[in-house]
Order: C-alpha cells, then structure tokens, then sequence
C-alpha cells in the first residue's frame, strides 16, 4: 500500500469521526429538546434547531410524540450508520480487502441506510398527512428531505456487498486450488 493511500485512508478515517461526533451531538440535541419541550417548553428558543412543536403538542399529544419519535430515531440511525462506518475502517486491511468481515459490515451499512431512508420517507408522509389536517409541520421538512437518497444510496451499497461477496467467492476458490 502506498504512502498517498495509506494517508488518504487515515484522513477518511478522521472524516468520519468527526461526522460521527457531529451526529451524536445532534442526537443529543434534539433528545435535550423534546425533554425541554415537555418540561420547559419557555426555553425552547434557546435550544438546538429551536424546534419548536408545542403548538402541536397542545392539539395533539400523538402527534408530537410521534413526530418527535420519527426525528430522534433517524438521528440516532444516522449516528450508528457512521460508528459501523468507523469501525470497519478501522478493522479494514487494504492489503487483504476482501473478507468476511468487511462483507458483513458493508451489508450492515446498506441495511442502516435502507432503515434510515425508510424511516425518513415514513415521517415525510405523516407529516404531510398531520399537514392537511390542520398542523404546522414545515418547520420539520430538513430532519427527512433526503429520503430518497438514502433509499437510492442503499440501493448502490448492496450492489457493492453483493460485488465483496462475490469477491470473497473467487478468493476462497483461488486459495482452495493453489
């Protein structure tokens, strides 16, 4: 493995720590924010995203807690999308790729971001559904917008595990005849 390799894949591994970071804390935030929208709806305006859905919580109780559901779930997705993303760069072997391991964590990936997609394009639909009855759900369009690209991403990472699959085929056969 050359040295630009090897340090391109260090500079990737530091990427997606910091994304990983970045996502918990916005996890985080947002679980801080439903408590305090709750319990202390007065200082939601000094909160993370300020998002405030108390308007909503006073016509319905259902839908607060089912909107608030769909908006951590997909941020706690997406932050165990990228600890999987972290741990199998840190256990992938460049000089020997093919694996079971990293074939295993590659499907993982794809199945948390079909999940997160899913999820996403769910809370889309309730929302619009909430919308035409009457409630204010505008605000909530930035946590599921890119729905569909998560669903088409997941699409392209299962054709790859299904490529490493593959792959890790040949290789056993190869090592089996010499």
């Amino acid at each position: 493995m050359s040295k630009r390799t090897n340090f391109i894949f260090k500079v990737l591994h530091i990427v997606a720590w910091i994304i990983f970071v970045g996502l918990c804390i916005e996890a985080g935030g947002l679980v801080v924010n439903f408590i305090f929208s709750i319990y202390k709806p007065e200082f939601i305006p000094n909160l993370y995203q300020k998002l405030d859905l108390i308007e909503m919580y006073k016509h319905s109780q259902w839908a607060f807690f089912g909107m608030y559901a769909f908006i951590i779930s997909i941020a706690i997705l997406k932050a165990y999308l990228f600890y999987i993303v972290i741990i199998l760069i840190h256990k992938l072997d460049l000089s020997n790729p093919f694996n079971s391991f990293v074939s295993k964590q590659i499907t993982r990936i794809s199945s948390f971001t079909f999940l997160i997609g899913i999820v996403s394009f769910i809370g889309q639909e309730t929302a619009k559904n909430l919308q035409h009855s009457g409630y204010r759900t505008d605000n909530l369009n930035p946590f599921w917008e890119e729905s569909e690209a998560f669903i088409l991403m997941a699409a392209i990472i299962y054709i790859i595990a299904i490529i490493f699959k593959r792959g890790i085929e040949i290789q056993t056969e190869n090592d089996l005849t010499i």
